[in-house]
């Protein structure tokens, strides 16, 4: 099978994935306050956001749609085979799954080893875990000395009607969450595709992505959606907007500390993990060994992601080894 198909079902297979897993991770917390509106006005706003992002970094960065996020990840020496449609592959299960697993390590680890850069793997692993920390950290202070109030108002509040410039605020905070999320995570989709990517290539990526985008807008998020709807008013559109707000901030701040790829998916459970210990330590009806259950379920998940993806990375090469020599 020649190498171009390979690409273009790796390419679908991890935009799909990346859009039913990772995505939803950024926006689902929009999803959950905005419910009641119909799914066709959230893709669109979602869509422009990536038409914008996508363009403007293949433009301004001489053809690379990924930030510069792939500058160490050459492709293999045989270009993309077999071998690299399965870790997306294998994505797709987890997700019907529910399992918020990092697509960062699943897809780009395997593309570390073969093509020739290993050490990667630490890299990515270092970045991501300081991120968890970060985001951890941030949470449960931001929401213990300066929205501790807030939220107890939130939640006092969260069947009365919500003023109308939260609404705007909202939005503003998840347009700038899902244009920092798609720096740091388009990588995970072009790693498939020539570094500098040709127009005919660009534009088969926002098709297949806005259509992609499309139906997990229809289905409101699918499976990991449920993570983000469990955790603590995060349907009231006034704490959804305060979550993506931090969440933008921290990836913004870790995108201009290095182009090394790091887990998005990371920074997201330590900041929902953050805040909702925070909010347990003051909520009457929040019970606190209940949250330290959901926080481990979640990272628990991850780390699983994080074993699959090590054990494809170095398991897929010595597999084609052995049966093709």
């Amino acid at each position: 099978m020649p190498v171009e198909i390979f690409m273009v079902v790796g390419f679908l297979l991890a935009a799909y994935s990346v859009v039913a897993n990772d995505s939803i991770q950024t926006l689902g917390t929009f999803l959950s306050s905005n419910s009641h509106r119909p799914w066709w006005v959230l893709w669109m706003f979602g869509s422009s956001i990536l038409l914008v992002v996508l363009l403007y970094g293949w433009f301004v960065n001489d053809g690379d749609a990924a930030y510069g996020r792939l500058d160490a990840f050459p492709l293999p020496p045989g270009g993309v085979s077999w071998i690299h449609v399965i870790p997306p592959l294998a994505l797709l299960v987890l997700t019907r799954l529910g399992v918020p697993v990092s697509t960062t390590f699943l897809v780009l680890t395997l593309f570390a080893v073969t093509g020739g850069a290993p050490g990667n793997l630490g890299s990515m692993l270092i970045k991501s875990a300081l991120g968890y920390v970060v985001a951890f950290t941030t949470a449960i202070i931001l929401f213990l000395l300066v929205f501790k109030r807030l939220s107890e108002y939130f939640h006092r509040t969260r069947e009365a009607q919500i003023p109308s410039y939260w609404v705007v605020l909202q939005w503003a905070s998840t347009g700038f969450l899902w244009s920092q999320w798609l720096i740091q995570d388009l990588a995970n989709i072009f790693v498939y595709l020539p570094r500098e990517v040709p127009g005919s290539w660009l534009l088969f990526g926002i098709l297949a992505l806005v259509a992609m985008q499309g139906y997990i807008f229809y289905q409101f998020g699918g499976e990991i959606q449920k993570i983000v709807t469990s955790k603590t008013d995060t349907t009231d559109i006034r704490a959804a907007t305060i979550i993506d707000f931090i969440y933008g901030m921290v990836l913004l701040v870790f995108k201009e500390a290095s182009d090394m790829p790091m887990s998005t998916t990371w920074v997201f459970l330590g900041i929902l993990a953050g805040r909702e210990f925070a909010l347990s330590t003051f909520l009457a009806d929040t019970d606190a060994r209940a949250t330290t259950r959901k926080v481990l379920s979640d990272a628990g998940k991850a780390f699983a992601g994080l074993v699959v993806s090590i054990v494809l990375a170095f398991g897929m090469p010595w597999l084609a080894q052995t049966l093709f020599g």
